[in-house]
C-alpha cells in the first residue's frame, strides 16, 4: 500500500465525535464524492462519483448518523435525497438544483476543531501525498477557484503558508515544506502516517549527515594522497639532481619518510621522526623540498 493509500486509510476511519464537525465532514464529502441529478420524471437522484472509495463509505456513514439515513438513499430514495441536498446547500428554497458548489459556509468553518474536519475530508477525498522518503509534496485537487480559495483561508488560520497553481479547468494547492506537511498530518489526525513521516526524516538527516562526512573525509584523503604524489616526485627529482644528499640532516630524514611511507598523514611522518615533530613542523620540511626542487632558494 502506498504512504497515500495508508494517510487515506487512517483518515477514513476518524468520525469527529462532535456534531456540528459531523456536518462539515459530511458536507466536505458530498460535495468532492456526490452527485445530484434530476432523472427523467424530475425525480431528486443521488449518486456518489467513486461509489467504492473510502471517501464515499465514510460519507455515507456520516449521513447516517447525521441525517438518520439508511441505504434506501443509494437505492433510489427520491425524498431522503431532497432531504440532504437541501441540508447541505444543493437546492434552493423551491427544491430546485443549483450549480455544484465545491465550498462550505464560512459560518460551518469558525470552530478549529470544524476546519481540521474540513481538511480531513478534503485530503480524504480530494489529495495525495507523496511518499516521504522521496520528494516532499502533499496536495489537494481543486474543482474551482472557490474551493482553492477556501483551503488556502483554511490553511492560513492555521499559519500554513500553502500555493496554489491551474491545471486547465480546476486548480491545485499543494504544499512542499515537510513540517507544514507534518502540520497537516497532525491537524487532520494522520498521527500514525506522521510518525511514519517523521522516521522518514530521521533517516534522511542521517544519511544526509553520513554523506557529508564521508564526502569531507573522501576530499580530505584526496588532498592528502595529491600533497603526497607531490612531495614524492620533487624528493626524486631532488636524488636526480644530485641535490637531495647535501641537504641537512633534517631534510634528508624527511625525505627517507615520506618515500617509505607514501600514503602517511603528517602527524604519522611526525611521530616517526627522532624525536617526534609536529604536524606543522613536518609541513613546513616538506613544503622546502618542493620550493628547493622547483629551483627555489
Amino acid at each position: 500500500m502506498s504512504f497515500a493509500a495508508e494517510v487515506k486509510k487512517e483518515l477514513a476511519a476518524i468520525l469527529p465525535p462532535a456534531p456540528h464537525c459531523r456536518m462539515v465532514s459530511a458536507a466536505v464529502l458530498l460535495q468532492n464524492t456526490a452527485v445530484f441529478e434530476e432523472d427523467v420524471s424530475g425525480e431528486l437522484r443521488m449518486r456518489f462519483v467513486m461509489p467504492r472509495s473510502g471517501a464515499a463509505a465514510k460519507c455515507f456513514t456520516l449521513l447516517r448518523k447525521t441525517s438518520n439515513i439508511n441505504e434506501k438513499l443509494l437505492s433510489g430514495d427520491s425524498e431522503r435525497a431532497k432531504e440532504i441536498a437541501a441540508k447541505y446547500g444543493f437546492t434552493d428554497a423551491d427544491g430546485r438544483l443549483l450549480p455544484p458548489v465545491h465550498t462550505v459556509p464560512r459560518q460551518m468553518l469558525r470552530n478549529a476543531c470544524c476546519r481540521r474536519s474540513y481538511l480531513r475530508e478534503s485530503f480524504l477525498s480530494c489529495g495525495r501525498i507523496n511518499d516521504p522518503r522521496g520528494e516532499y509534496h502533499l496536495e489537494f485537487s481543486c474543482a474551482d477557484e472557490a474551493q482553492a480559495a477556501q483551503l488556502l483561508e483554511v490553511l492560513a488560520s492555521f499559519g500554513i503558508a500553502a500555493k496554489q497553481r491551474r491545471r486547465g479547468k480546476s486548480c491545485a494547492v499543494y504544499v512542499q515544506d515537510s513540517a507544514a506537511i507534518a502540520n497537516i498530518l497532525s491537524l487532520m489526525g494522520a498521527h500514525a502516517s506522521l510518525m511514519e513521516m517523521e522516521n522518514s526524516l530521521i533517516l534522511k538527516e542521517m544519511r544526509g549527515t553520513i554523506n557529508r562526512r564521508v564526502n569531507c573525509e573522501t576530499a580530505n584523503l584526496e588532498k592528502t594522497v595529491s600533497a603526497a604524489q607531490k612531495q614524492i616526485e620533487a624528493i626524486r627529482e631532488l636524488e636526480r639532481k644530485g641535490i637531495l644528499k647535501t641537504l641537512p640532516e633534517s631534510l634528508q630524514q624527511i625525505a627517507r619518510l615520506r618515500t617509505m611511507m607514501p600514503d602517511a598523514s603528517l602527524k604519522e611522518i611526525g611521530d616517526a621522526l627522532t624525536p617526534p615533530v609536529g604536524k606543522s613542523g613536518v609541513n613546513h620540511r616538506l613544503r622546502k623540498l618542493c620550493s628547493l626542487a622547483e629551483g627555489e632558494p
